[in-house]
């Protein structure tokens, strides 16, 4: 009898979410081996990746960190520029760092990058924007949407999710 896809799909899934969990989306980033042009893994996933996830939320389809946080840009930011949210900012709207990796379940319709923060952090970027998460939050909640009228979740769609091929 042929299995499907889905088998091989969840298995590596949660090889992803257990390599994120060793690799930490707090660390800074590292040396290690560097996306294919496609923007998925050549191998295992450096020290220091952070996974990134379409998730389904209280608000419809999110990015999320894998350990379910969402993620949020800081109006106050601008495209391609250094981090805004700093000092007393920072202690609520902690700074997503790292490598960033889209998960290989996931089509991200924009691009993952990095910014050099006041620290050194090379702190994730979704389109040139960096990207925080509220502290505190539990996964998946939403609640910081709109605070203070400049945090905002990065709303994605149904067809940025897909389950890898059969």
């Amino acid at each position: 009898m042929r299995k499907s896809g889905w088998a091989a799909a969840a298995g590596l899934a949660s090889l992803v979410l257990l390599l994120t969990a060793c690799g930490g989306s707090s660390s800074t980033a590292g040396s290690g081996s560097s996306p294919t042009a496609a923007g998925r893994p050549t191998g295992l996933l450096a020290p220091g990746t952070t996974v990134l996830i379409v998730q389904k939320s209280a608000l419809g389809y999110v990015l999320a960190e894998a350990n379910g946080q969402v993620v949020y840009m800081y109006s106050n930011d601008k495209k391609g520029g250094p981090p805004t949210c700093t000092n007393s900012c920072a202690a609520t709207w902690v700074a997503v760092t790292g490598l960033p990796q889209a998960s290989i379940a996931d089509t991200l319709p924009g691009k993952l990058g990095t910014v050099t923060a006041a620290n050194g952090a090379k702190q994730v970027t979704y389109n040139g924007f960096p990207l925080y998460t509220f502290k505190g939050a539990p996964p998946l909640s939403t609640e910081g949407n709109g605070a203070g009228g400049a945090w905002h979740v990065v709303q994605l769609s149904a067809s940025d999710i897909t389950f890898g091929s059969s």
